[in-house]
């Protein structure tokens, strides 16, 4: 199993090659959307580029819960509810979700991911 370092040093590549970003933009604390600038379109080529690098599979609702997000039993108001927090760290437990908590409306949430909650959900597909 490759090493933490290791593992980032494979992300931030993989994120360099599809964002067009420089390895200097590529910190742990990155976030994937706002400091990236990755679109959904760019998200197929990261995963792609991931799944080689790794030799993992990366089924899209593992990374993207949008059916918590569009879900109205979770989201009142364009806010993510109690039982929607609870889901999300439940299928996400990789994620650092501290931030979004504190503010958990749904716009917010494609800021969240940083390349260091990457980096964990590949360790924990290793």
């Amino acid at each position: 199993m490759p090493s933490s370092e290791e593992v980032f040093e494979k992300v931030q590549a993989a994120l360099m090659d599809a964002l067009g970003v420089d390895d200097d933009e590529v910190t742990p604390e990155a976030t994937m959307v706002g400091d990236l600038g990755a679109e959904s379109i760019d998200f197929l080529d990261i995963v792609f580029k991931l799944e080689k690098a790794f030799g993992i599979n990366i089924p899209r609702e593992e990374l993207f819960p949008d059916d918590i997000l569009t879900n109205s039993s979770y989201v009142k108001d364009g806010t993510v509810t109690a039982d929607g927090i609870s889901e999300l760290k439940a299928r996400l437990p990789w994620a650092d979700l501290s931030k979004f908590e504190k503010n958990p409306r749904v716009q917010n949430f494609g800021n969240l991911l940083t390349v260091n909650d990457l980096c964990r959900y590949v360790e924990s597909k290793l």
